[in-house]
C-alpha cells in the first residue's frame, strides 16, 4: 500500500484554503528577499545568510547557538538523537507531535520509546510529570528527555503559561532530565501572551522554531540549544541530510519572517476568534473557543460529516494567506451549506 500524498486536483478552485498555516505563500517581499539573498555552501559553514539567521534566532531565543534546517520534524528528530541513546525514554503528551505525526521517527531513528502524559489543552503539570518519573532501575528505560509544545496542536492551538514551563522544567531538571521545546508555533505563543519567546523558553534546554507555518516561509526551522549540545546535533544534521549546499536562499526567507511577520501573527488570531464566534451561530456546530490561530470545531449537531483528524475534532487554521474577509465569506458558506442540508 502506498503511503504517497494523492496527487491534488487543480481543477477544483479553492478561494479561502483554513486547511494548514502550512498552506501560506511566500509574498512578494519574501521572493525578492531570497533573490537578492548573498550565499555560500552551507554544509561548509560559508553561507553568511544562513549565519545571519542562526544568530538572529539564537538570540530571540535567549540560546548560545543555532543551527537551520530544513523542517520542524527534523529539528525534532536531531534533537532526540543528540539529547538520547537507543533504549531511553521520552516524557511527552500523549497528543504530542512527536508521537502521533512524525512517522514513528523517535523509534526508527533514536530507538526511544515516548511514554505519553495526559492533561487538557494538550498539556500536562509538573505533578503528573512526576508521577510518571520511576526510580531508577535496571529494569526500566532510563528517563533522558521532557518534551513540551508550544502551541499545543491538538490541545487547541492552546498556549502554555510561562510559570507552568517553569515548574515542569524545574521538576525535569531535579531528576536529571533535559527539557526540548516543540517550538513550531512558538511565535504565536509569544503574541498570545504578550511574552518574550527567549522568557516562555528560558528553562528549556532545547527548542526550535517554524519557519513554515505562521510565518510563512516556503521553507526551514531553527533548532537553538547551548553551543555544545548544536555542535553534537551537527553529526545528526549531517546523517540525517540535512546539510544544506547554497541554504541562504531559503535562509533569507526566514530571516524577512522575522523582520514582517511576527508582530501580524496577531492578525492571525484576531481572524480565528472571528471564525470561532460566526461558526458558533451556525446551528449544530460546537467551537472550543481559540487562544491562537487554530479552530477546533464539532459537527455531528449538524448531521453533516468532515474530514477531521482524530475523532470527530475538526480543524481550521488562520494564516497569512486568510483576509478578515475571507473569514466572513467562509462563515457564508458553511452556513448556506448548513442550511441546504
Amino acid at each position: 500500500m502506498s503511503h504517497a500524498p494523492k496527487r491534488f486536483d487543480f481543477s477544483i478552485p479553492v478561494r479561502i484554503n483554513l486547511y494548514s498555516d502550512t498552506q501560506s505563500k511566500p509574498t512578494p517581499g519574501m521572493k525578492q528577499a531570497m533573490l537578492d539573498a548573498e550565499v555560500g555552501d552551507e554544509q561548509g559553514g560559508s553561507d553568511p545568510t544562513v549565519w545571519q539567521l542562526c544568530d538572529r534566532v539564537a538570540a530571540l531565543l535567549g540560546k548560545e547557538a543555532a543551527m537551520f534546517l530544513p523542517s520542524g520534524t527534523m529539528c525534532n528528530q536531531v534533537a532526540i538523537a543528540t539529547h538520547c541513546r537507543p533504549g531511553d525514554e521520552i516524557l511527552a503528551h500523549e497528543g504530542a507531535h512527536i508521537q502521533s505525526s512524525e512517522g514513528g521517527a523517535p523509534g526508527a531513528i533514536s530507538g526511544v520509546l515516548i511514554k505519553g502524559l495526559t492533561g487538557d489543552r494538550g498539556q500536562f503539570s509538573a505533578a503528573t510529570l512526576e508521577e510518571a518519573i520511576r526510580p531508577v532501575s535496571r529494569y526500566s528505560p532510563p528517563q533522558k528527555l521532557v518534551e513540551v509544545e508550544q502551541t499545543a496542536n491538538k490541545g487547541g492551538g492552546a498556549c502554555w503559561p510561562v510559570i507552568a514551563l517553569r515548574e515542569v522544567a524545574a521538576a525535569a531538571h531535579r531528576h536529571g532530565m533535559a527539557v526540548h521545546m516543540d517550538g513550531a508555533r512558538l511565535m504565536n505563543a509569544a503574541v498570545a501572551l504578550s511574552v518574550p519567546a527567549s522568557e516562555i523558553v528560558a528553562d528549556c534546554d532545547t527548542v526550535w522554531l517554524d519557519f513554515t507555518k505562521g510565518l510563512g516561509a516556503p521553507l526551514g526551522a531553527v533548532l537553538a540549544g547551548s553551543a555544545d549540545f548544536i555542535g553534537q546535533a551537527w553529526r545528526w544534521k549531517q546523517r540525517l541530510g540535512g546539510s544544506m549546499r547554497q541554504g541562504g536562499m531559503n535562509a533569507a526567507a526566514c530571516v524577512y519572517a522575522l523582520d514582517h511577520h511576527i508582530d501580524r501573527l496577531a492578525e492571525d488570531h484576531a481572524n480565528a476568534a472571528s471564525l470561532a464566534r460566526g461558526m458558533a451561530q451556525i446551528p449544530g456546530i460546537t467551537v472550543e473557543t481559540p487562544e491562537t490561530n487554530l479552530v477546533f470545531f464539532d459537527t455531528r449537531g449538524t448531521g453533516v460529516m468532515v474530514s477531521v483528524s482524530d475523532t470527530w475534532r475538526g480543524r481550521a487554521c488562520l494564516h497569512l494567506d486568510v483576509t478578515a474577509t475571507m473569514v466572513d465569506d467562509a462563515i457564508t458558506v458553511m452556513r448556506g451549506v448548513l442550511q441546504g442540508s
